[in-house]
């Protein structure tokens, strides 16, 4: 099966997965292409992609970042397979979202951030695609679609009441369990605002195919020491009820933008590498 040329992809994760996305959401502008697409890259069967289109726009999606663990595809490899797919399909522009703990005691839950920066303490290394290419990790979110994302999610949740913080510090740990109290603090003075288990090593593979790529994560709990002791109510009642508000951002945000990557520095931290012999 060939690999559609698409400009575009999103990576749904616990925000949408209590819906199927994006056919669940009954946008006009959405018209399914095809669903169950599954492709043979060098890492393995990719995971199922679904191909849409909203207006003159064509979008590959996948479910929970392509991992499935009861096909034993654990979240490094699901990466290479998901981003390989993107590498060939051509895409630039991707989109993600999560769920994640707050750090930052000014969090409450169902709030909005889209971060602009990380810290990687996951324990997967060298996961690549194998080009040869040295990766500048300046500048890793795409602040022209970060400022879209802003900009939608303001909409649909300022009315509620609810806060979108435009920058932020993502703190990436392996999972899947949730970090201890240690850890928590520990991310705390190091000035991480949020944890979660998904930014890495996708912000890597992004740049590493040249693709520019912002996420949209909502708090779906405090971590553990902050505010008070996480419920498992909590988390179900905004996974069940906040995966059309997530959904909704993320079609307006691929509606706004567009496949111009001169709007930003992205490509441009994306260098050959040295390490390679003289002719």
């Amino acid at each position: 099966m060939s690999i559609p040329k698409v400009n575009f992809a999103i990576i749904g994760g616990s925000s949408t997965f209590s819906i199927q996305f994006p056919e669940d959401l009954n946008r006009e502008e959405v018209k399914i292409v095809e669903k169950g697409l599954v492709f043979d890259t060098p890492f393995g069967k990719s995971p199922t992609f679904t191909l849409f289109q909203i207006k003159d726009k064509q979008v590959l999606s996948v479910r929970m970042h392509g991992w499935r663990p009861k096909e034993g595809i654990k979240r490094g490899l699901a990466s290479q397979q998901l981003f390989w797919v993107f590498k060939e399909a051509g895409v630039k522009k991707i989109f993600a979202e999560g769920g994640v703990g707050s750090i930052n005691r000014l969090l409450e839950l169902r709030d909005l951030v889209i971060v602009d920066d990380y810290i990687d303490h996951s324990m997967r290394q060298d996961v690549g695609l194998g080009e040869p290419y040295l990766l500048t990790m300046r500048e890793p979110i795409c602040p022209t679609q970060s400022e879209v994302l802003t900009k939608i999610a303001k909409k649909y949740v300022e009315p509620k009441g609810r806060h979108v913080f435009h920058r932020g510090v993502y703190g990436n740990t392996d999972g899947r369990h949730f970090e201890s109290r240690a850890e928590v603090q520990m991310f705390r003075t190091w000035f991480a605002d949020v944890v979660g288990q998904s930014i890495t090593p996708e912000v890597y593979l992004a740049r590493e195919i040249g693709a520019c790529y912002a996420g949209i994560y909502m708090v779906v709990n405090y971590a553990e020491g902050i505010i008070k002791d996480w419920e498992h109510k909590d988390l179900s009642d905004i996974f069940y009820q906040e995966s059309y508000t997530i959904g909704n951002i993320l079609i307006d945000a691929i509606m706004e933008i567009n496949e111009d990557q001169n709007q930003c520095s992205c490509k441009d931290y994306r260098k050959d590498t040295l390490l390679k012999e003289k002719q």
